[in-house]
């Protein structure tokens, strides 16, 4: 009889998708185990009338998962890092992550197929504070309309709705089997994603057997890559509740890092790149982070209505 994994994960159409990758990777592992998957509803899942930084709490699509872990009934879970905060629950790590997906933004439009070209006023849907200020950044004369859902429920809101575009996350469209509503790509530079994006991480209990049972799917460069985006956060706080978006992307022996810090209604307060080799990675993320808290203390202080 084989040994038997339970994996705990959220029931979204995504999340489902996301831990069949899993599955598919630890079965062609482990043919001697069997493993099943747990669909555990979460905080976030059941609040759907309100944008999910309104909400303000840390954890909303995993805090009922870890417990789950935690308490022993599922042997290891699987999230989307951008939704996993920088502090998990004790006893409990993050014990591999995938090699990402494309971790940018995608525009998603009918008729236009650049972000720059759509028409004045245009009516865009996106859940994300951190897209809304960034879009509105060069395009102040659009609209931002709260959407939330699962990527073919707002693929589909927008075909029926009177809206103009999405704008939402490649890995998820693409791995939704959307490749093809994809008009443009945004460019690190343009829109800077979120902590993690892209990336699919394994929490498991810190000693657990687990932990090394997934070992050897962690791809070296995307943990990299996450765990300097996560330096980095954990130094900002917020989450979704801030307009922040932290990218490092590693090319060869070099590494780029891009930071984005802004207010919902399109004012950046700060954005930068830097660039230098791997081992200087942690004091470039340090740096930069260094230079948001300046940048944002001098804002608070030229805007007394901000503070």
């Amino acid at each position: 009889m084989k040994r038997k994994w339970i994996i705990g994960t959220r029931g979204s159409k995504l999340a489902l998708v996301q831990t069949g990758i899993v599955v598919e990777a630890l079965s062609r592992l482990y043919p001697e185990f069997e493993f099943t998957v747990k669909k555990i509803k979460t905080t976030g899942d059941s609040i759907w009338n309100k944008p999910l930084y309104l909400i303000g709490r840390k954890g909303l699509f995993i805090k009922e998962i870890e417990e789950a872990l935690a308490g022993g009934a599922i042997d290891l879970a699987v999230h989307s890092i951008k939704d996993l905060p920088t502090e998990l629950f004790a006893g409990l790590a993050l014990s591999a992550i995938l090699e990402r997906e494309d971790p940018r933004d995608a525009f998603i439009c009918p008729k236009t197929g650049r972000f720059t070209d759509v028409r004045q006023g245009a009516r865009i849907g996106t859940s994300s504070m951190r897209r809304k200020a960034q879009a509105l950044a060069p395009r102040p004369d659009i609209e931002v309309v709260p959407l939330r859902g699962n990527v073919d429920t707002r693929i589909r809101r927008l075909d029926e709705e009177d809206l103009d575009a999405l704008i939402l996350a490649c890995a998820g469209v693409r791995r939704m089997g959307f490749h093809d509503r994809i008009r443009e790509v945004l460019p690190l530079d343009v829109m800077v994603p979120p902590c993690g994006q892209g990336a699919i991480g394994i929490e498991t209990r810190s000693s657990a057997e687990a932990a090394e049972l997934v070992r050897p799917l962690n791809h070296e460069v995307t943990a990299f890559e996450v765990g300097l985006e996560r330096r980095f956060l954990a130094g900002v706080g917020g989450g979704c509740s801030v307009p922040l978006g932290i990218n490092a992307s590693v090319s060869g022996t070099g590494v780029v890092l891009r930071a984005f810090y802004g207010e919902e209604n399109g004012t950046t307060i700060f954005k930068d790149r830097l660039e230098g080799s791997l081992g200087d990675g942690p004091m470039l993320t340090d740096r930069l982070l260094a230079d948001l808290r300046r940048a944002r203390d001098g804002h608070a202080q030229s805007d007394p209505a901000s503070s």
